[in-house]
């Protein structure tokens, strides 16, 4: 049932609009509403929430979907951070990852073109 249940959940996520993924929730709801009651129970309660990206252009969408991004900010910090391995205070902490996300909000304003929207 498990790659039945994550194909619609897919299909969901991947539709055009929110008018289609609506309807393949409904399909997914009315498919399994009696052999699991308590997924679709949760999907009525929850999948609703993650429609909220429908609502933005198609290009955005492609950006601000996945957490890759965020990701790779706080790799770039551990990895920083690592380098000192022993702070003396908090605050000297603060200095260092605070200089780290401006060298890389600089880097992404002016060099990062595919960042970008067009």
């Amino acid at each position: 049932m498990k790659k039945g249940v994550a194909a619609a959940i897919r299909s969901i996520f991947n539709a055009a609009d929110e008018t289609e993924a609506k309807r393949q929730l409904d399909l997914l709801i009315e498919r399994y509403e009696k052999s699991a009651p308590r997924l679709t129970a949760w999907a009525e309660q929850n999948i609703q929430e993650g429609l909220t990206i429908l609502q933005f252009p198609e290009d955005h969408r492609r950006r601000i979907r996945t957490s890759n991004v965020l990701e790779r900010v706080n790799k770039e910090i551990l990895r920083r951070t690592r380098v000192a391995t022993l702070f003396p205070n908090e605050d000297s902490c603060l200095r260092l990852v605070s200089a780290v996300l401006m060298e890389i909000s600089e880097e992404w304003e002016t060099g990062r073109t595919y960042l970008t929207f067009q």
